[in-house]
């Protein structure tokens, strides 16, 4: 049975409506997400920003806005200190960007006082729904990471792990990609892949499966891995998540994914004390419905693991 999002909308159905506080809510595109949201039973959301353009807005779209808790706050800058305090303070289950800019969303995430850090690296996941392919796809890190070091890239396996869990992936299998599937000293990328393959077998990263290094053909395509006679490694085109070197191969990847193949994605930040969902002004209304959808699991998988 293929796995896609109507399957995480069914499963949020099952554990129950979250709630999402959203920074500086006066934005047309996310109003429209998260009354499509409630309409679904995703989530429930606390609307900070300024009141009059939020009203504004809703009656422009045919928003019943009184359904929903309203604070209002002009002040974009203190909307967003406003808006993560919720999720800080356990009000809201997870936090969602509105007509922000990204840099001063992630200070409110960052912020000392009232933010959402845990200690730990955060780091940027899109799941992926690809006709061609029967199960989910992870990409990490496509958003957020630039040059992610040996241990940036544990973390960002760690903090990904827990996402494809919510997903129904007990033991996701990762692989580190490069351009090539063979340790070579001269494309560092490939001698760190296979350090993670290698941290792995001796129980140092566990609750998953790493191989790497591997070409993207062997990772997603079976036929590729038959044809190539890798039959020998631990995933053959069967990879669930998909670590990125840098940020621009995974970016160049998401786009093309995102702008040339009919797919369905949602996107959030994780390493954070609650799910982040960090969405462009590009990405459409479903990505932003999908991404609440999936920020909504993984807080659920959260609190199990507290």
């Amino acid at each position: 049975m293929k796995k896609g999002f109507d399957e995480i909308i069914a499963k949020v159905g099952k554990i129950g409506m979250k709630k999402v506080a959203v920074s500086v809510a006066q934005d047309s595109e996310v109003l429209e997400a998260v009354k499509a949201a409630k309409e679904r039973g995703i989530a429930d959301a606390i609307l900070v920003g300024d009141e009059a353009k939020i009203r504004a807005i809703a009656a422009e779209i045919g928003m019943n806005v009184d359904e929903f808790e309203i604070i209002d706050e002009p002040d974009m800058i203190e909307a967003s200190l406003k808006a993560v305090k919720l999720a800080h303070d356990g009000k809201a289950d997870m936090y969602m960007k509105g007509l922000i800019d990204s840099k001063n969303f992630l200070k409110s995430v960052l912020d000392k006082e009232v933010g959402l850090r845990t200690g730990g690296a955060l780091s940027h996941v899109c799941v992926f729904e690809v006709p061609t392919i029967d199960h989910l796809l992870f990409l990490t890190d496509v958003a957020f990471m630039t040059y992610p070091t040996l241990e940036d890239k544990v973390n960002i396996i760690k903090n990904t792990i827990p996402v494809a869990k919510a997903c129904g992936v007990d033991n996701p299998k990762v692989a580190p990609l490069a351009a090539v599937e063979v340790v070579n000293p001269k494309m560092p990328v490939t001698v760190e892949a296979d350090e993670l393959r290698q941290m792995n077998e001796r129980g140092e990263i566990t609750g998953c499966i790493v191989d790497g290094p591997l070409s993207l053909d062997l990772a997603i395509d079976p036929e590729a891995a038959k044809h190539k006679g890798a039959t020998d490694r631990k995933i053959q085109g069967d990879a669930d998540i998909l670590l990125f070197p840098d940020i621009h191969a995974g970016n160049l990847v998401y786009e093309a994914m995102v702008h040339m193949v009919e797919v369905k994605n949602g996107c959030i930040l994780t390493g954070t004390k609650v799910p982040v969902i960090l969405t462009s002004r590009s990405d459409t209304f479903e990505t932003k419905v999908n991404s609440m959808a999936l920020a909504a699991v993984v807080a659920e998988e959260m609190k199990k693991q507290q």
